[in-house]
């Protein structure tokens, strides 16, 4: 009769008087791990964006610094275009260009662009682009006679191969 009289039977499946508070707990701590995943997530856009620009003004102006010891040089080369050549100069001149083709060799130098040796060196198909061959009593055959364009490497990749004249041997 204490049913009908609308009391509740305490065997009866009730959640404890915590259990709210417990469910609110987890809903908070779901509600801040999805904020901390948004968060990460905008912050990792944020990165690969700048990432991106990065790499994109890398490339674009990257050899800024080159290009700005380069136009150095080329006044001096200007320079010398502009002085009037006379038998009276000519040493000078002369000293004064060989003064500016040596900045410009440091200058490659500095930014690990270097010149392989080639003449007398084997020929290495990887370094050098023969143009002929040519019986020779200098140097062996198969190793380089005389070369047209040096090859240059930058860093240890090949920038340009040497075009060269590889020795045979004499009939």
């Amino acid at each position: 009769m204490s049913e009908e009289n609308g009391a509740q039977n305490p065997n009866q499946n009730t959640p404890p008087a915590d259990a709210p508070s417990e469910l609110q707990k987890l809903q908070e701590q779901a509600d801040k791990f999805k904020n901390d995943y948004l968060y990460l997530r905008a912050e990792f856009e944020n990165y690969k964006r700048n990432a991106i620009k990065e790499r994109s003004d890398l490339i674009k102006y990257g050899g800024e610094r080159f290009i700005r010891d380069l136009l150095e040089i080329v006044d001096n080369f200007e320079r010398a275009t502009a002085v009037q050549v006379t038998p009276e100069n000519l040493p000078t001149y002369k000293q004064g260009v060989e003064m500016t083709a040596t900045e410009l060799k440091n200058l490659l130098q500095k930014n690990s662009v270097t010149e392989v040796p080639a003449e007398g060196a084997p020929f290495d198909p990887a370094v050098h682009e023969a143009l002929g061959a040519e019986p020779s009593d200098k140097v062996q055959p198969g190793h380089v006679l005389r070369v047209f364009k040096k090859p240059y490497k930058y860093h240890d990749k090949v920038l340009r191969t040497g075009q060269v004249v590889v020795a045979k041997k004499p009939e």
